[in-house]
């Protein structure tokens, strides 16, 4: 079996640079405590973006915005970016991400709120992609209202899927970790989906909804 070394890890993760407000979008996020997604993580996700030509995207957790950025990026130029978080100062980040970026405010719908009350308010299948990044117990709910708002074709693509490495050790039996690794093995084997694990950053679980 081939084994990834960290010189190609390292590698994978630098092959795609950050525009310069992604750049300053990462310093206020860690600034704030948001992590933000690597650029590994980012790039895939505007990929994913621009692969389904995805005009309207719901984020579920939105930091200082630069997982917004990066999907913004491979979204068409009239696409909408729909963005939960409970925390209104990461939103205040966001927003000052998205202006420096040069995107006009209809870009991105900023919703305050707790995203289990939010994503219930959302239309069945009306969304191209979902991207769930926020608190991870409560991952399995977000996933659900994900797989509800996402049409056919579409793409959910899950964060920290990995978690810091804790996933692939099957000694490693936390709260957290076990969540996450059974929600990885749940997706894999929901015949609605197709699904793989995209070992950047923390680990991006993507699956397309087929049915």
């Amino acid at each position: 079996m081939s084994v990834q070394k960290p010189a190609s890890w390292i590698y994978t993760e630098e092959f795609v640079p950050e525009p310069p407000a992604l750049e300053a979008a990462r310093r206020r996020g860690e600034e704030l405590g948001a992590t933000p997604v690597l650029p590994g993580t980012g790039a895939a996700l505007r990929l994913l973006a621009a692969s389904v030509q995805a005009h309207t995207v719901v984020e579920i957790g939105t930091g200082a915005g630069v997982s917004a950025l990066w999907l913004l990026e491979g979204m068409p130029s009239d696409g909408v970016l729909t963005t939960i978080d409970i925390e209104a100062e990461q939103h205040r980040a966001a927003r000052q991400a998205f202006s420096a970026a040069g995107l006009t405010p209809q870009r991105t719908r900023v919703i305050t709120g707790h995203a289990l009350d939010v994503l219930p308010r959302l239309a069945d299948g009306a969304y191209d992609m979902v991207l769930v990044d926020g608190e991870k117990r409560e991952y399995p709910d977000y996933v659900e209202q994900a797989l509800r708002i996402v049409r056919v074709g579409g793409v959910v693509a899950v964060d920290n899927m990995l978690w810091h490495d804790r996933v692939a050790d099957p000694a490693a039996r936390d709260e957290t970790t076990t969540l996450l690794r059974n929600l990885g093995k749940r997706l894999r084997d929901d015949e609605r989906l197709q699904t793989t694990l995209l070992p950047v950053g923390d680990g991006l679980l993507v699956a397309v909804r087929r049915a």
